[in-house]
């Protein structure tokens, strides 16, 4: 039988591919959002200690790319160089409503989820038990939650209905349609005082073109899972009120009255 010269033999074994030629993997999502929270940071600290710089991002609010050009001395360097349209269009928008709420900030940040602070909804097990952070900070249907629920002013709560029509008017948008409504959202929630995670909200809209389903569906069910959570915590608390009235207004026993 006449052999090919040069041509390999086919044994049936994998070829070993040698390591330099393994294509990489994707940088981790975990990586992604501490990157993220590092820009919000930076654009914060900015904002506290520059007027100037404040109000050039915040002359960003709701415009686009080409319509901002006092917000790229402050913030081009920050952006990455490759970064997409959508991509860049979120750093700047973000920076801008930065900057619109960051006078209302206390030094130390305006995170919901600061770096190194697990929301009690991302961190689960392996399945060795040992804990596994998840890679999404708190969404913005947390914050609306924490709007309904708790009112971190302590002066005024949002109306469920109102949070439910924000948050669903939110969801339905188109990228530009999202750049449109958000601001006026966020400076709703700031507010009230409720803390927005920068950095999980930049990322949101970095994805939203093409995970947008996937985005609502986080914060939809987030905001519905924690205003359930606050009615079951509401009803025990009332329910042990109840439990303790009634006990404080009971007839002393009948050997008691004879003594």
């Amino acid at each position: 039988m006449t052999t090919i010269s040069g041509a390999p033999a086919d044994t049936g074994r994998p070829i070993d591919v040698p390591p330099a030629a393994r294509v990489p993997g994707p940088r981790p999502a975990e990586g992604r959002l501490e990157s993220y929270r590092t820009f919000a940071a930076s654009v914060l600290r900015r904002c506290e200690s520059d007027p100037g710089a404040r109000s050039a991002l915040r002359s960003g609010v709701r415009k686009d790319l080409n319509a901002v050009p006092r917000m790229h001395t402050v913030i081009a360097h920050l952006v990455p160089a490759q970064a997409s349209e959508d991509s860049q269009r979120a750093y700047y928008a973000v920076a801008a409503m930065i900057a619109e709420q960051a006078r209302r900030t206390d030094p130390g940040g305006d995170q919901a989820a600061p770096a190194g602070h697990d929301d009690p909804d991302t961190t689960t097990a392996t399945e060795n038990g040992e804990p596994r952070k998840q890679t999404y900070g708190v969404s913005l249907g947390a914050a609306f939650a924490l709007a309904v629920t708790e009112g971190p002013g302590r002066e005024r709560l949002m109306r469920r209905s109102t949070a439910e029509s924000r948050l669903n008017l939110l969801c339905k948008q188109s990228v530009t349609g999202l750049h449109r409504h958000l601001p006026a959202s966020v400076r709703y929630l700031r507010s009230l005082d409720v803390p927005v995670d920068w950095g999980q909200l930049l990322q949101d809209l970095v994805d939203w073109r093409r995970y947008s389903g996937r985005i609502t569906r986080r914060w939809l069910q987030d905001f519905y899972r924690r205003c359930q959570e606050m009615e079951l915590r509401n009803a025990d608390q009332a329910d042990r009120q109840d439990l303790t009235a009634g006990e404080e207004g009971s007839p002393a026993p009948a050997a008691s009255r004879a003594g």
